[in-house]
């Protein structure tokens, strides 16, 4: 019978101690002495978002199906229990064997956003693992970081020994054969490394050296050892019908983000938005089969007990059998009462059409997400979508009994005008106006909402927005102020509520999206000055990042607002992800002439994505 780490009394003081006992519905126990490699899996903040991810639960179902793998799980601990384990010297564990994270064999990180880095130095200070990878010892865990993070890994390399690129179902088995076979050669840790780096999609930072021009640009980055790739591709799922998926998933004790079933209907986008990273990096799109997903869907349910199932993909609407796979689930679902939650649809009469079928539709606000106001700005960005479009949708939603509409909206696009920020307020009052003209008075639930939200433009690797500058936190300010002006000239104003996202945060994550090697020193430093928990803005100090850029002499107008010529080396540019620089450069230059750029289906934009597609 295995031991809690923590015993009832400090169990009893720490907020939501369910957090850390493990032993949840689906979550799986193994003899430590009957298998040959342990894995801790972390997602780097509060259990209730790590929990939340469908790629953890992926890779965990993956690896524990293995034989001679166990894979646990590990989340950042929250500030009651940080202090705790500091104080009593109580190394950080594993939720299934309640074990010290530092005897495992791996400690895999997956990096959904650049906010948590300086959680991941928490884990590994925890674990009592050594900060820089090249200074770790023979007997400490191998640091593995995935996730659309590594798309640019440069700023947290120090930290991490390799970086697996692209779809974890394809070369973890290889990877970890790979980890046997040294194990059982005698090898070291160096010896599997080198073997490691020769395995398609993996990325072993020491192996890799940059040299830089005066300016601070990069010279060149190249491998230092023979047999190691100049670039590292990425590693795609070609067949889903062999692919893994996880039929049951772990149920926590406690509420958390998502808490429902996962289906997930297709990867990819065809869409081409130029500021979008998960829309270039994850091409080419890929459905799964409609039987598999009925058949995955009821078994899902059946496992978890849970009353809600959300189909995920970046754009629900452009699978190809939605409306028949919403009409089994309607279907099958009706007399249990389990909602059906339908994100990503894109603002048109045949989404909205489909999402009349779903169950809770009348239960929650319908999100739309313009990105920009005017159709000018919609067009740079490469939208695909057309104001009609966006009033045609509010129209029929108010019809099918919504009164309730969020907004979401960029502000410092590239090429934006005061006339593109007014813009929000006079989209956000015609929607308002369509309520009113659209349904009686009699049939009102109240008045209209409108809820506006603004984000701030930050550019991502691999798109074509890549060369673009960030807007300075002054700037982002004014266009805060201007837009909240604009929406208080309008005749609905009353029923437009408006908020924007933080300046600071939105400028480091821009300097860490698009930052060099050299930012490990910095965010080490932030780390040791109390940088913990960034995403969440009640723990978020910019002073403390300010210090550590001083400190390490980084200039953050380098990596934010400095103008990038069409020529220059990225940080990323040793990564092949299968679009071609080429191609994001073309999609730069119609950006700035302002022209729109047809999705995949209705013509090929040459992204280079094919060389995937002849696989599928």
């Amino acid at each position: 019978m295995r031991k809690l780490a923590l015993s009832d009394e400090i169990l009893l003081k720490l907020d939501k101690p369910a957090r850390y006992i493990g032993n949840e519905v689906n979550s799986v126990l193994k003899n430590k002495n009957e298998v040959k490699i342990r894995v801790a899996m972390c997602f780097p903040d509060v259990y209730e978002i790590g929990m939340s991810h469908l790629g953890i639960q992926i890779l965990y179902g993956m690896l524990n199906s293995y034989d001679d793998v166990w894979c646990e799980r590990v989340y950042s601990p929250w500030v009651d229990l940080d202090k705790v384990l500091r104080q009593e010297k109580i190394p950080l564990f594993a939720l299934e064997s309640q074990e010290p994270i530092r005897d495992f064999d791996f400690l895999g990180f997956t990096l959904q956003y650049e906010m948590c880095y300086p959680n991941i130095l928490q884990v590994l200070d925890l674990s009592g693992i050594t900060y820089k990878a090249s200074e770790r010892k023979e007997d400490e865990p191998l640091v593995i970081g995935g996730g659309p993070c590594v798309y640019n890994p440069e700023p947290i390399a120090d930290f991490f020994d390799l970086f697996y690129l692209g779809e974890g179902e394809k070369r973890y088995r290889d990877l970890l054969d790979c980890y046997l076979a040294n194990k059982e050669s005698g090898g070291t840790r160096i010896d599997f490394l080198i073997k490691a780096a020769q395995i398609p999609g993996i990325y072993v930072p020491r192996f890799y050296q940059t040299e830089y021009h005066p300016d601070g640009t990069i010279k060149s980055m190249l491998p230092t050892l023979l047999n190691i790739p100049e670039q590292v591709k990425k590693e795609i799922v070609t067949d889903f019908k062999a692919a893994y998926y996880p039929l049951k998933p772990i149920v926590p004790f406690i509420k958390i983000t998502q808490d429902r079933v996962v289906l997930e209907i297709q990867r990819g986008c065809i869409r081409g938005c130029r500021f979008c990273q998960a829309g270039q990096v994850y091409r080419p799109v890929r459905e799964r089969e409609l039987n598999d997903l009925k058949h995955y869907a009821m078994e899902m349910l059946k496992n978890t007990g849970h009353e809600e199932i959300s189909l995920s993909s970046l754009s629900s609407s452009d699978y190809s059998h939605l409306g028949k796979l919403i009409d089994f689930l309607s279907d099958e679902l009706k007399e249990q009462k389990i909602n059906i939650s339908l994100p990503s649809l894109r603002i048109d009469a045949s989404s909205l059409r489909i999402m009349e079928k779903v169950q809770d539709l009348r239960k929650s606000s319908l999100t739309f997400a313009p990105e920009a106001g005017s159709q000018r700005l919609r067009d740079v960005i490469n939208k695909g979508l057309d104001e009609e479009a966006i009033l045609e949708g509010s129209r029929l939603a108010f019809m099918g009994g919504h009164n309730k509409v969020k907004l979401y909206f960029m502000l410092g696009l590239p090429s934006e005008t005061d006339e593109d920020i007014l813009a929000i307020g006079e989209l956000a009052n015609k929607i308002a106006a369509e309520y009113y003209e659209t349904v009686p008075k009699s049939n009102r639930n109240g008045r209209v909402q409108i809820n506006v939200s603004t984000s701030f433009f930050i550019p991502k690797a691999f798109t074509p927005f890549q060369w673009a500058a960030q807007a300075g936190r002054d700037e982002f300010l004014d266009k805060a102020y201007l837009t909240r002006k604009g929406i208080s000239a309008q005749l609905n104003q009353k029923s437009i509520k408006y908020s924007w996202h933080e300046a600071d945060t939105s400028i480091l994550e821009c300097v860490m999206a698009r930052g060099d090697r050299r930012l490990s020193a910095s965010i080490l430093a932030a780390y040791e000055n109390g940088a913990l928990f960034d995403a969440w803005s009640d723990f978020y100090n910019h002073d403390t990042w300010l210090s550590a850029f001083a400190e390490t002499d980084i200039d953050i107008d380098f990596y934010t607002t400095r103008k990038r010529e069409d020529d220059e080396i990225f940080p990323w540019d040793f990564i092949d992800c299968g679009i071609s620089k080429e191609y994001l450069l073309r999609e730069w230059k119609k950006a700035q002439a302002e022209e729109v750029s047809p999705h995949c289906r209705t013509a090929c934009q040459g992204c280079g994505m094919n060389q995937f597609i002849t696989n599928l």
